[in-house]
């Protein structure tokens, strides 16, 4: 194996219009960048070429992981071939520190009131693990009277579990170690 080589495992997700491609070389070096549409990816190479596959709907990009959500009559063997070959041929020069708008102007945490912080240091703790681990992520969007609203990225955004048992999950953690009252929305 030579050092350029680029190995590709293919891994499920929860969500079953979503597949992990895990890559030996890094995807996104610090952050994590959700594409949901082709303009969003604009001047990356890597993910305007995902986007011109048949069935490509939305692109997660975190650490070594490309996660793919695709639609539901997408055929899923020549999607698989296909991405496989978008990334042998553009990882090499893909450059894994590029920022999105979000990282840009993204809000250190030390800014945020100490209801959010402790939020985030939960979230941080005991979910954002799993669901980075299974291709997504969840983002803050606002918090008043007792009311998270919430929006899930990558594979989670679509994932039929991500309304059920996880948000479930999430404000039963959330209930027991910041409020009792919270409820957790997606929006």
């Amino acid at each position: 194996m030579t050092p350029d080589m680029i190995l590709i495992r293919i891994q499920p997700t929860p969500n079953p219009n979503a597949l992990k491609f895990v890559v030996n070389k890094p995807v996104k070096a610090t952050g994590k960048a959700t594409f949901t549409r082709p303009s969003e990816a604009m001047g990356l190479r890597l993910a305007e070429d995902l986007f011109l596959i048949e069935g490509v709907r939305q692109l997660h990009f975190f650490e070594n992981v490309v996660t793919v959500t695709y639609a539901d009559d997408a055929d899923v063997d020549t999607l698989q071939l296909e991405v496989q070959a978008v990334l042998q041929t553009r990882m090499p020069t893909h450059n894994p520190d590029f920022l999105v708008e979000e990282e840009k102007k993204k809000i250190d945490r030390s800014n945020l009131p100490p209801d959010l912080q402790t939020i985030e240091t939960i979230l941080d703790e005991t979910v954002r693990m799993y669901l980075q681990g299974d291709g997504g992520d969840i983002e803050i969007v606002k918090y008043e009277n007792h009311r998270l609203d919430v929006r899930y990225q990558g594979a989670c955004g679509t994932c039929p579990s991500s309304i059920g048992a996880t948000l479930d999950a999430i404000q039963g953690i959330l209930q027991e170690k910041f409020d009792p009252e919270i409820q957790v929305v997606p929006v």
